[in-house]
C-alpha cells in the first residue's frame, strides 16, 4: 500500500532536513514525498533536492514542487491533488515523524479501514520542554486531543468531503469537525508518533493573534452547526496555549 507524505514549506532552510530525514527513516518505505514549497527565497528547496538521491535509494517517491501559494492550506490541497497513495499524512516543515509513524497508520488500516487515523505528539517548547499531547475521542469535539501532524487520512475521504477551505489558520480543525459531522470512521492510537515544534502560526502569543484564531476557530464549530459552547471552547485552548508557551 503506497502512502503519500506531504510536507510544506516556505524559507525553511534552517528546519526542513529534519523533517525529511523523519520521512527517510521511516520503518515503512512504501511512501510517496512530496515537498511542496512556496518559492522560497533560501536555500530550503536546494536542501530538498540534495536528499533526492538517498530517498530514492530506499524506494521513496520524490516529488519537489516550488511555486507561489496562497498560503498553508492551499499548499497542502496541492499536495493532496498531487498525491497518489491510498493514504495520505501531512508533516510540516519543521516537525518530524517518530521512525514507526506511517508503520502505524498503515498497520491500523490493514487490520479495519479507516478514514481519518491520528496518534500522541510531542509539543516541543523553544527551550526544549518536551510535553506529551494525548489524543483522544471526545465527546464534544476539541482540538485538545487532536494531533494534525500525525493524521493520516483516506485520499479517497478527502475526495469525498473535499480538503482545506482556505478560510483561517484553523481549515485543518475544521476539516475535522467536518469529518466528525459527516461520521467519519476514526481511528486513535495512544502513542507518540510524531514531534511538534511550538511557536508557529497556531502559537503566536499577541492578543491580535489570539483574538483572529479565536475567531476562525469558532467559525469552523458554526459552519458545521456547533452551538455558541464552542466559542467557551475556543477561549479556553487559548488560554491553555499560553501557559504551556
Amino acid at each position: 500500500m503506497k502512502v503519500s507524505v506531504i510536507t510544506i514549506c516556505f524559507n525553511s532552510e534552517t528546519v526542513i532536513a529534519k523533517t525529511i530525514e523523519s520521512v527517510l527513516n521511516q520503518t515503512y518505505t512504501e511512501i510517496e514525498y512530496l515537498i511542496v514549497d512556496g518559492a522560497s527565497k533560501d536555500k530550503t528547496v536546494e536542501i530538498a533536492e540534495s536528499y533526492r538521491g538517498v530517498l530514492e535509494a530506499k524506494g521513496i517517491e520524490y516529488k519537489v514542487i516550488s511555486e507561489p501559494d496562497e498560503g498553508i492550506y492551499d499548499a497542502m490541497n496541492k499536495g493532496i491533488r498531487n498525491a497518489t497513495g491510498e493514504l495520505v499524512g501531512i508533516i510540516n516543515s519543521g516537525d518530524y515523524y517518530e521512525p514507526e509513524m506511517i508503520e502505524t497508520a498503515v498497520s491500523e488500516y490493514e487490520k479495519e479501514p479507516f478514514d481519518i487515523f491520528y496518534a500522541d505528539i510531542n509539543l516541543i517548547k523553544e527551550n526544549g520542554t518536551v510535553i506529551v499531547k494525548h489524543s483522544k475521542m471526545d465527546k464534544l469535539p476539541t482540538s485538545r486531543h487532536w494531533n494534525h501532524p500525525t493524521m493520516v487520512v483516506k485520499r479517497a475521504y478527502y475526495e469525498e468531503i473535499g480538503t482545506y477551505k482556505c478560510e483561517g489558520i484553523h481549515d485543518d480543525f475544521e476539516f475535522l469537525l467536518r469529518a466528525r459531522k459527516k461520521n467519519a470512521k476514526i481511528r486513535i492510537v495512544s502513542k507518540v508518533l510524531a514531534n511538534f515544534l511550538t511557536g508557529g502560526a497556531s502559537n503566536a502569543k499577541t492578543f491580535k493573534k489570539c483574538k483572529q484564531r479565536c475567531k476562525d476557530r469558532f467559525h469552523a464549530y458554526r459552519v458545521n452547526g456547533y452551538g455558541i459552547w464552542s466559542l467557551f471552547e475556543c477561549v479556553a485552548i487559548e488560554v491553555a496555549k499560553f501557559i504551556l508557551s
